[in-house]
């Protein structure tokens, strides 16, 4: 299993399609508050659609509450416009957490020095852009780390509708 964490996200359709992502790939959701949305907010449920009922989702007041819980991950993984190490050399294990920030602010600067030796960055191939969308952001790290996961564990995997 990974951890998707959250640090309070604020646009209910990036968390919904984030959601969606964490059921299909059995990811626990890690959200951080306070949230910049209800969580019954209609477009967060539209996102998740039903899949949001099959989500293993923990809520958290603070950052220091996450890393209290004892839900939690056993490593973590800052992803950031400002890593300068790609996550495609990154040695993702089972039970880590991928940490992502907020659509505006990103994360504060006390946890970037926190987890400054594992921040890492999904390369941008045109500079002057400021950043991938957050949910875009978030499935391409999980599923890269899951591929690191399971070939790390030599495990050949039989996924439906996938020849």
């Amino acid at each position: 299993m990974l951890h998707i964490v959250l640090h309070q996200p604020e646009i209910p359709q990036n968390t919904g399609n984030i959601g969606r992502l964490c059921a299909i790939t059995k990811s626990r959701l890690h959200l951080i508050h306070p949230l910049g949305f209800e969580i019954t907010d209609r477009h967060l449920k539209r996102s998740g659609m039903d899949y949001w009922n099959d989500l293993d989702v923990h809520h958290h007041d603070d950052w220091q509450s996450f890393k209290n819980s004892s839900v939690g991950p056993k490593r973590l993984w800052l992803f950031s416009t400002r890593g300068e190490n790609s996550f495609w050399n990154a040695s993702f294990e089972e039970d880590d957490g991928l940490v992502f920030g907020n659509e505006s602010s990103g994360i504060p600067v006390a946890i970037h020095d926190e987890l400054a030796a594992t921040k890492v960055v999904i390369p941008q191939f045109d500079p002057k852009l400021r950043s991938l969308n957050l949910s875009t952001s978030v499935g391409i790290a999980t599923y890269e780390a899951m591929r690191k996961v399971i070939m790390g564990k030599g495990v050949c995997v039989d996924l439906p509708g996938v020849s």
